[in-house]
């Protein structure tokens, strides 16, 4: 099995100039781009860009997985205390119940 980044950068040539993508593995046949620029003078500088903005775009990457899953890990923690709530809810109502009957 092969290993592929799930994110990288291309580099192509437009008519004068040079352009980036960042792009996004997401199946394996189908890609995303997720930034681009243009206009570059040479591929040198492109891909300089490129490698500088795709370290950033990774760091922002993990910033923000990192926010989502402290979000993630509330919002579980709350849901089990809100099921703990209805079930006690729950057992107080089934009391009731049995003692009017």
């Amino acid at each position: 099995m092969s290993k592929v980044k799930k994110y990288d950068y291309r580099v192509a040539k437009n008519r004068k100039n040079w352009k980036v993508e960042i792009i996004r593995k997401a199946t394996s046949s189908k890609t995303v781009v997720s930034k681009r620029q243009a206009g570059f003078a040479s591929e040198a500088e492109a891909t300089e860009w490129a490698e500088k903005e795709l370290k950033l775009f990774l760091d922002n990457q993990a910033e923000k997985n990192k926010r989502h899953g402290k979000q993630r890990e509330l919002r579980d923690e709350n849901g089990q205390e809100k099921q703990e709530q209805e079930r006690i809810a729950r057992e107080a109502y089934e009391k009731r119940e049995k003692g009017a009957s």
